[in-house]
């Protein structure tokens, strides 16, 4: 543990908690919705935590007062309030105040992904070096609907992201996977969201546009497949929460 505190201590984490889980028709923040008896957002807090984050930042929207009631014994988080859910990318733009002067490594998740490991983390800080711009962990998934693909070019180096609704019928087919579990230079990462445009199918800012103009720039962009299948699980219905409890029950029995 005390490599951790220090060859990683200039590392922060952002985490994107604004959602609300319309489909699941409860009028409750996304990030709320209990697994074992526990909000989604504890997991991931946690696995922040044992990764060796001392400072988290979490965006909040919907529901933001509930959410910061929930967690108020937690010192280590700074809440970040995004008015107005214009996507990933505009989320953690939401943050540029509070890291305008931080010049170490930045992890950016999903405050809805409980499954979350922390050894994914520290392989993705073990990977990531003064040279990379941005390293990220991949999925593959034999059913990869309403995922991000990942799409290579022949060398099999990463040359974007392409969320799912904007896939063409070639890009459908690929099933390496984006879970949204993301290491980035700080500097670099504002820099480069700066660019971002919306010019997709939803109108939104997403944070993956961040990569393809990376890479155009010739930084480098490290990818790890370190996400297993099932953690890699969306969770956006009732059917999905009760698969998702499940499956935490049998991972907390099999780690005993």
């Amino acid at each position: 543990m005390k490599i951790v505190e220090t060859k990683f201590k200039d590392t922060v984490a952002i985490i994107l908690a604004a959602g609300v889980s319309k489909r699941m028709k409860t009028g409750m923040p996304k990030v709320l919705r209990e697994v074992c008896g526990r909000p989604m957002l504890a997991y991931v807090l946690d696995a922040c935590r044992k990764a060796g984050v001392k400072k988290i930042l979490v965006v909040i929207g919907f529901g933001a007062d509930k959410v910061r009631q929930t967690f108020a014994d937690a010192s280590d988080v700074t809440w970040v309030l995004q008015a107005e859910q214009k996507g990933t990318g505009h989320a953690v733009l939401c943050c540029k105040e509070n890291l305008k002067d931080f010049n170490g490594k930045t992890f950016v998740l999903c405050g809805d992904g409980p499954l979350i490991r922390p050894v994914v983390l520290k392989e993705l800080l073990e990977k990531h070096n003064s040279q990379t711009a941005a390293t990220l962990a991949t999925a593959i998934l034999d059913d990869p609907t309403g995922y991000g693909r990942i799409a290579r070019d022949k060398q099999g180096n990463l040359e974007r992201i392409v969320e799912d609704k904007d896939c063409n019928d070639e890009q459908l087919m690929i099933k390496e996977v984006n879970p949204s579990y993301y290491l980035f230079n700080n500097k670099i990462l504002f820099d480069s969201l700066a660019k971002v445009k919306n010019d997709n199918v939803q109108g939104e800012f997403y944070l993956t546009d961040v990569f393809e103009i990376m890479i155009k720039q010739g930084r480098k962009v490290a990818v790890v497949p370190a996400v297993r299948q099932e953690e890699a699980m969306s969770v956006n219905t009732k059917e999905e929460l009760e698969r998702l409890n499940e499956m935490m029950r049998a991972s907390i029995v099999y780690s005993r």
